[in-house]
């Protein structure tokens, strides 16, 4: 059956995968869902917490976070295309970051834990970093998906900091 292979094609890697594709990016969105259901009070947190002044709007973390967990599925379906233990340590380093990053949103915002948080968000910037890497070596294009993930983790990073130093 044409799209769901998970056979070797003639490039080397595995077939097109259509069923793997929503499996990965279903992963990331999955994430997402746990997240939302940890702090489902979120935005009234955000609103009543002492923020610096480049602080984003609560409105503009849902769309960027849409559009980052789709390019993290694809990056990572796209890694996983490729055969061998490069391509698995590289997922390995995957499912640590995008556990990493699904803890971060129960300890921020769940349990208020702002310290915690920014700890867990420093092991993600680190794992994503090495997933980046990992990625790069694989194929560029996986690895450049992630850009934009990762500079709004150093940016969150950033933002955490300020938030637990300000509202100690």
């Amino acid at each position: 059956m044409r799209g769901v292979s998970t056979t070797q094609s003639p490039g080397g890697g595995r077939g097109p995968g259509l069923v793997s594709l929503a499996v990965f990016v279903g992963a990331a969105y999955a994430v997402a869902v746990l997240g939302s259901l940890a702090a489902s009070d979120a935005g009234a947190v955000y609103a009543s917490l002492e923020r610096p002044g480049w602080a984003p709007p609560s409105w503009l973390f849902a769309p960027v976070w849409t559009v980052l967990y789709g390019m993290i599925g694809v990056a990572a379906w796209l890694a996983w295309r490729r055969t061998g233990r490069d391509a698995r340590t590289a997922l390995v380093w995957w499912w640590v970051q995008l556990g990493l990053n699904a803890a971060w949103t129960p300890l921020f915002f769940g349990l208020r834990q702002y310290g915690l948080a920014f700890l867990d968000i420093c092991l993600l910037l680190v794992a994503l970093v090495i997933t980046v890497v990992a990625f790069w070596r694989l194929r560029r294009v996986c690895a450049l998906l992630l850009v934009p993930y990762l500079l709004w983790v150093a940016f969150a990073s950033a933002l955490n900091l300020n938030i637990w130093l300000n509202n100690a």
